[in-house]
């Protein structure tokens, strides 16, 4: 029996209203539907400016929607990210979605290893198993020991992305959403993200992504949803 999806988009719509700029509105999607299932990795793929990354932050609620749903299976109950309050974002965020942004978005001078175990902590995980597992984590993505307790506001591109990935693979969640993970990694540590990618797929994890990379799209999607840039009907 096939297992229910762990997301359901449905009608979505986004359009963005430039204040600024006599309030000029942008749209980017519309009527989009999507549902992925648990295991399952759903590559988004379109040109620049087709919507991918605001469709995953639509997902993560960082961006309401215009107009459409988005359900997500949390906690034993079904919650419609276009419309929670920010408590239940919060609260989806802390046991549900896992997000893999494009920057990493740190507190200054906090070391690399509490900044990966930031999240197994908000879950109830005691501070010193939170610790060991992400210095596991963070020794498997190749960052030495020595910068681990170090604030890696000085890291390369290469090694804050990796930490990046590792804040959000320490914790187990059931959806994962993955914004070009691997775009300033070299090949050693792209299939160690690969790795992680499957594992996760393999617990059950449903996952979203944008690959630019066509090796990694190739060895992690099930299917594409095509995305493209917004037109008016004539």
């Amino acid at each position: 029996m096939t297992k229910p999806a762990m997301i359901e988009v449905s009608g979505l719509a986004k359009t963005f209203t430039l204040h600024t700029q006599g309030s000029v509105k942008l749209p980017v999607f519309t009527a989009l539907d999507l549902s992925v299932f648990p295991g399952e990795c759903v590559a988004l793929n379109g040109p620049s400016g087709s919507g991918k990354s605001t469709l995953l932050r639509s997902l993560y609620a960082n961006y309401r929607p215009t107009d459409g749903r988005i359900l997500v299976r949390h906690d034993g109950r079904i919650v419609d990210m276009a419309a929670a309050s920010p408590r239940a974002v919060i609260e989806v965020r802390r046991l549900t979605i896992g997000y893999v942004s494009q920057m990493l978005h740190v507190i200054p001078r906090v070391p690399a290893i509490d900044i990966v175990a930031e999240p197994l902590r908000w879950t109830g995980i005691a501070p010193d198993k939170a610790r060991a597992r992400a210095d596991r984590l963070l020794a498997r993505l190749n960052i030495p020991e020595r910068l681990r307790a170090l604030a890696p506001a000085t890291f390369s591109g290469g090694e804050q992305q990796r930490v990046n990935i590792a804040r959000t693979f320490v914790v187990d969640y059931p959806i994962l959403l993955l914004d070009e993970p691997t775009s300033a990694l070299d090949a050693a540590n792209r299939a160690i993200v690969i790795e992680l990618v499957r594992e996760a797929k393999a617990r059950g994890a449903a996952i979203v992504g944008i690959f630019h990379d066509h090796e990694v799209r190739e060895a992690l999607a099930d299917r594409l949803l095509e995305l493209a840039p917004y037109r008016a009907a004539a």
